[in-house]
């Protein structure tokens, strides 16, 4: 990486991690027998993907830069390595519908994923993934802790750094140190 990278696109992101929060506490909300319910989730989900990320007036109006063709390479990139995470770390319950597990390995998953989006948002998004990596974790290891409490905080860590980077962020360079 010798060219500087370029993070002009942080509220855009802080307004999905917002959307996406309150996606999440719907869906567990109305989880019932699915702890967290997928219809609501991938209905939420898809509907907040094409209002923030793929309307233009949205992300014209939130961008306050350019980003690199390198940058866009990496979203697609990370976008793919999320569902491979999720096939690896969720996947396998699926036969046998173990919620819980099945919605822990898509959060921990989703954590894992957003290290690499530290190429379009910076450092915020390191900070994100491991405290989603924790609290995922904690899921993983307490198993008397509900997917609820879980799930909330979960929402909540991606809430707080969505109106973070939202409302007080600014665009960033990080720029490589010379090698000689």
């Amino acid at each position: 990486m010798k060219e500087p990278l370029e993070f002009n696109h942080k509220k855009q992101c802080g307004l999905w991690l917002i959307s996406i929060s309150i996606v999440l506490i719907i869906s567990v909300f109305f989880g019932g027998d699915f702890l967290v319910n997928p219809f609501v989730f991938l209905i939420g989900y898809y509907v907040s993907f094409f209002s923030i990320n793929v309307n233009k007036k949205v992300r014209a109006k939130l961008s306050q830069g350019s980003i690199s063709k390198k940058q866009i390479k990496i979203i697609y990139f990370s976008i793919a390595a999320l569902f491979i995470l999720m096939f690896c770390a969720a996947g396998p319950f699926i036969p046998g519908w173990h919620w819980r597990q099945i919605w822990l390995g898509v959060l921990m998953a989703t954590a894992v994923h957003f290290f690499l989006w530290f190429f379009i948002h910076g450092w915020s998004m390191v900070m994100l993934g491991a405290v989603c990596i924790v609290i995922a974790a904690v899921g993983y290891i307490f198993t008397s802790v509900p997917i609820w409490v879980i799930c909330t905080c979960d929402a909540a860590a991606k809430l707080i750094c969505g109106i973070y980077l939202l409302f007080i962020a600014k665009p960033s360079k990080l720029v490589p140190k010379s090698t000689k």
